[in-house]
């Protein structure tokens, strides 16, 4: 059995249970679900089966939260899927889990939904579109700088941001359910125009939108009585997530209509614009900025805990272990991991962003769920929460998640094979790392 780091209890567990949950909620909901419904509907047959997609999607993310849970109940400490890929398959797994996360993954979302804020608000303050990139770049500092005083203040501000962002949620539900006037026979009906559409490439946008559920795993060290809280708050996340998420759609198929929906490209926007008028529309992109601020959030400060992981391990910068010695945070590892989202902010689209993050953030999650089976057969006297329909359940989530991983690189072989080259990459240099700078793990 291996023995946690030493030092992540130097981290003040000041995250309370409904903290936690509520990282859950800003860690999955971003800009996805007000943006990607109409590319779903535009790869399914009718309402039904979107919104069969959108709950099936959502029960598979539960049950791989469920796993992390019981990683995170074994594991309470800060770092995450690195330090449970580190521990089941060595440090090469773990290191390669971190250089992906830095270069590709964490960052790349970061950029990617900052640059959806930045598309919101500047209509929302009559800017013009030459100010898209400083307000991508000025939310990426936003949220970077009011993490560098400590965890407690952070959480502070990111509940704000989730319950602003669940309050946008219900506003759009509200509306498109009750005020809309139009006649809700339509959210189940079939579109003739969408016969023969491919169910995994409805799949991936869906899933885009309910990534991010493993990030609360990365603060552990920072939750109190973590045990406990770990399960809970990550049953009672992704639950507000499903239940918004399959809400919302039922309010876009009410409003717009299956065909309505595929045609549109915002339909959160659109719905908020047939209901409220310019006022509704200009509210939702409120809420959408709002909720890509808390997402960009907690993906930095979720990202730095694990370069702070690794730095102790002696497989990064010895400068990004420490912590300050007044607010507890990795500062250091927060302002690298935040200063290259803004390089790649400034050096590809949000498109490309997308499709590398998300591809590998779902890898590495099937891989770090695959850990939960070295766990069982070494560490299996470890009490706590347990996984249940072990081992068919987890089997069934990594099966699920890399059918969708292998489909992403046959539909997108380019942006797929960029994640996959960078992350080989990170093999020579992890051994040139090694021998210029040997420290023994713990």
């Amino acid at each position: 059995m291996s023995s946690p780091p030493p030092s992540t209890g130097s981290y003040l567990r000041s995250l309370r249970p409904w903290d936690a949950a509520l990282i859950v909620v800003g860690g999955v909901i971003g800009g996805g679900i007000f943006l990607t419904p109409g590319v779903v509907a535009q790869r399914t047959e009718s309402g039904l089966w979107l919104l069969l997609m959108w709950v099936a999607a959502g029960l598979l993310t539960l049950l791989g939260a469920l796993c992390y849970a019981e990683l995170g109940a074994r594991r309470p400490h800060a770092g995450g899927t690195y330090v449970y890929l580190r521990e089941a398959f060595g440090p090469l797994a773990g290191f390669l889990f971190g250089w992906t996360m830095l270069l590709v993954i964490y960052s790349g979302s970061s950029a990617a939904v900052a640059t959806i804020f930045a598309s919101y608000a500047a209509p929302l303050f009559g800017l013009s579109a030459a100010w898209s990139l400083p307000l991508t770049i000025g939310a990426l500092v936003f949220v970077t700088g009011i993490n560098l005083f400590g965890i407690r203040l952070g959480a502070q501000i990111q509940n704000l941001f989730a319950l602003l962002k669940l309050l946008a949620v219900a506003v759009l539900v509200a509306c498109g359910l009750f005020f809309a006037g139009a006649g809700h026979q339509q959210v189940l009906a079939a579109d003739p125009a969408r016969r023969g559409v491919g169910f995994i490439g409805a799949a991936l946008p869906v899933l885009f939108a309910y990534s991010g559920f493993t990030y609360l795993n990365n603060l552990a060290g920072e939750v109190r009585e973590p045990q406990r809280t770990l399960p809970r708050a990550l049953a009672l996340g992704m639950g507000l997530v499903i239940v918004a998420y399959v809400l919302v759609n039922v309010a876009y198929l009410a409003v717009l209509g299956h065909a309505g929906l595929a045609a549109s490209n915002a339909p959160a926007a659109d719905v908020m614009q047939q209901v409220a008028g310019p006022i509704g529309a200009r509210l939702i992109a409120l809420g959408v900025a709002i909720s890509t601020l808390g997402f960009c959030n907690i993906t930095l400060v979720a990202g730095a805990r694990v370069l702070q992981v690794m730095g102790e391990d002696g497989l990064f910068f010895r400068a990004v272990a420490r912590l300050h010695p007044r607010w507890r945070t990795p500062n250091t590892a927060l302002l690298l991991l935040s200063g290259w989202a803004v390089l790649l902010a400034l050096a590809f689209s949000y498109g490309q962003l997308l499709d590398y993050a998300t591809f590998g953030d779902w890898l590495a999650c099937a891989l770090g769920v695959a850990t939960l089976f070295w766990y069982r057969r070494h560490d299996d006297a470890a009490g706590g929460f347990r996984v249940p329909g072990y081992p068919w359940l987890p089997l069934l989530f990594v099966a699920a998640v890399v059918a969708v991983v292998v489909a992403t690189l046959l539909d997108n072989p380019r942006s797929s094979a960029i994640v996959l080259l960078v992350m080989l990459a990170g093999v020579p240099v992890y051994f040139v790392w090694r021998r210029l700078f040997s420290h023994p793990l713990p």
